[in-house]
């Protein structure tokens, strides 16, 4: 009886839940439905898993007094040195034995031979030099067919020494010319000396003398020759760079009354007047001597005097290896990337990232009119690079620009829903017909838009660069569909001393973002300063951090010592460095300024 009263009402409730079914109950469902099954084939897994996100570095099991933890990257543990170069295997060496560090020597000679089998893509890239807008010249980089770089940095060089040159200054925009004197110096047992370029005719004398050059390698017109000859007695070679469209006038003039002490000459006569096959073979690694130094120039807020830091050649590998070992195997540089530094390679952080990206074999494309460019469209005009290096005011401004085309409801809503999957789901958002429809409004990046799949750029200390907040990062990577990695830099750390992870799309307050955790070739400690001090149970003081008022004021107050950061490693010039930041490790274990 019981089983048979439940039936009925059972009957009763379908009988009535479907009898008041109507149009409207259809549509709920299947809205319910398509939310559903939306969620659940579209569900995909984040990018990295969260936990690596939570501890990014690893901090010493003790720490000295008056000092924080020693903080390492995880993958240069405690116990074990920190990455020292690039592990260069010469021919006939045993596959288990530990390769050299190597110099920058071995990068050119990675770019000319390609990967060993076995230790990545094979393939080798290109260099290419941007003219204007559309005009392209393109130097092969395949041995076979003569290499153009190769015969430069072999024939410079060896001008340079036999006219008595011992260092050379670099007075150059970005460009072939500027890599293959790099190169032709560390070959040649010359002291290669790196100036910031477009400066003022003291601000050029001032480095000349400063780094005792006797020789310069500079472009007509921007080198202030009258000036220098009269007030610098020491130079005693100058070659020029010239265009195209100079070519047919006489370089090699001395003015009257200055003297005949400069032997002038010029690039493309030092090329040209040698036979053709002259220069083919690179110096054999047998018995070479150990590669000079290179000075570099920090180039801090206008009207200060750019400090001069001398790298030496183990400095700047520990920084190349670093920056490669800093990205996920599959995602590292290779010979189908197409690499710009859109930023000076007088900055040590672009000339590390241009000498991994020849290292990994990948193209490489040099623009003059693109260094510290503020518009990043026009810096990448006429190419379609994968990776670029760019400066922060250039990323601000493309923010800025982007974010007020997409201030319809529409664009702003798309926007939110791709900066959700980013954020919360850990996710690029990939295209769809939704997010074509913001298309239009985004920044054109190179003439193939979504070819672009890492931006790099770096918060100078004490130079005065704008900084940028991890919400303005994440917007840029919306806008261009790359991963945006965004470094800390010091005049005394080649490379970078920390960066953001590759997959660290996180969001979170504040005018700065982090800056990650430290990379393979550094360590850094903070440090006690002043009165405030830290114990094992206390930490007080108050941090205050001023930063440009051009752009914004950042002041932080808080229960925090106040820490002076110190980096370690081979890639610091006298291996450690207080670089001038006061800061602090967050929960996560970056970096972040206090």
């Amino acid at each position: 009886m019981g089983f048979d009263n439940a039936m009925w009402h059972l009957d009763q409730g379908i009988t009535g839940f479907f009898g008041q079914w109507n149009a409207y109950s259809s549509a709920l469902v299947t809205l319910l439905l398509m939310i559903v099954s939306y969620q659940i084939f579209t569900r995909q897994d984040p990018d990295t898993h969260p936990m690596l996100l939570a501890r990014q570095a690893q901090g010493s099991p003790v720490r000295q007094e008056g000092e924080s933890p020693v903080f390492r990257s995880h993958a240069a543990p405690h116990g074990m040195p920190l990455n020292s170069g690039l592990n260069v295997k010469d021919a006939g060496a045993s596959k288990w034995a530990r390769g050299r560090d190597g110099d920058l020597r071995d990068v050119w000679r990675r770019a000319i031979n390609g990967a060993p089998e076995g230790e990545g893509p094979a393939g080798k890239g290109r260099i290419l030099t941007v003219l204007g807008r559309e005009k392209v010249l393109e130097h092969s980089l395949v041995l076979t067919s003569l290499d153009d770089v190769t015969r430069q940095i072999n024939l410079v060089g060896q001008h340079i020494m036999d006219q008595g040159g011992n260092r050379v200054a670099i007075y150059l925009p970005n460009s072939v010319e500027l890599m293959a004197t790099l190169f032709a110096c560390s070959f040649y047992n010359l002291t290669a000396i790196i100036l910031p370029f477009d400066k003022s005719d003291d601000a050029v004398i001032s480095m000349l003398r400063r780094s005792a050059a006797d020789t310069v390698i500079a472009a007509p017109g921007s080198f202030p020759f009258d000036s220098v000859v009269k007030t610098y007695p020491s130079l005693r070679q100058l070659i020029w760079v010239v265009d195209e469209g100079s070519k047919h006038m006489d370089w090699n003039e001395v003015p009257k009354g200055m003297g005949g002490s400069v032997n002038v000459s010029t690039w493309q006569e030092i090329v040209q007047d040698q036979p053709v096959d002259a220069g083919r073979e690179l110096p054999p690694i047998e018995n070479q001597t150990e590669a000079r130094d290179v000075t570099v120039f920090w180039q801090g807020k206008p009207g200060n005097l750019e400090e001069m830091v001398r790298f030496t050649s183990a400095n700047l590998v520990s920084a190349v290896a670093a920056q490669i070992f800093a990205v996920p195997t599959n995602q590292r540089m290779n010979p189908s990337d197409l690499f710009l530094p859109a930023d000076s390679l007088a900055n040590t952080h672009t000339l590390v990232l241009t000498l991994a990206a020849i290292y990994s074999n990948a193209s490489v494309a040099f623009n003059s009119v693109a260094e510290g460019a503020a518009d990043l469209a026009l810096a990448t005009q006429g190419i379609a690079p994968t990776i670029v290096v760019a400066t922060p005011r250039a990323l601000l401004r493309t923010h800025a620009e982007t974010t007020r085309r997409l201030g319809s409801f529409l664009n702003s809503k798309i926007h939110w829903l791709q900066t959700r999957s980013l954020t919360e789901a850990g996710v690029m958002p990939a295209a769809s017909f939704l997010s074509s429809l913001n298309d239009s409004a985004k920044p054109a990046v190179g003439t193939s838009p979504g070819k672009l799949r890492i931006l790099y750029t770096a918060e100078r200390v004490g130079a005065g660069s704008p900084p940028i907040s991890s919400a303005a990062l994440s917007d840029l990577r919306v806008y261009t569909g790359a991963r945006v990695i965004y470094a800390l830099t010091a005049p005394k750390v080649a490379g970078a001393i920390a960066q953001t992870g590759y997959y660290d799309y996180r969001v979170s307050k504040g005018n700065c973002s982090h800056f990650g955790p430290p990379l393979t070739s550094t360590e850094i400690f903070l440090k006690d300063r002043a009165a405030h001090r830290t114990t094992d149970d206390k930490t007080e003081g108050e941090v205050r951090f001023y930063i440009d008022p051009l752009y914004v004021s950042c002041i932080a107050e808080t229960n925090w010592a106040q820490w002076q950061v110190v980096v370690r490693g081979p890639c610091v010039a006298g291996n450690e460095t207080a670089i001038g930041m006061i800061g602090r490790i967050l929960d996560d274990n970056t970096l972040a300024y206090a």
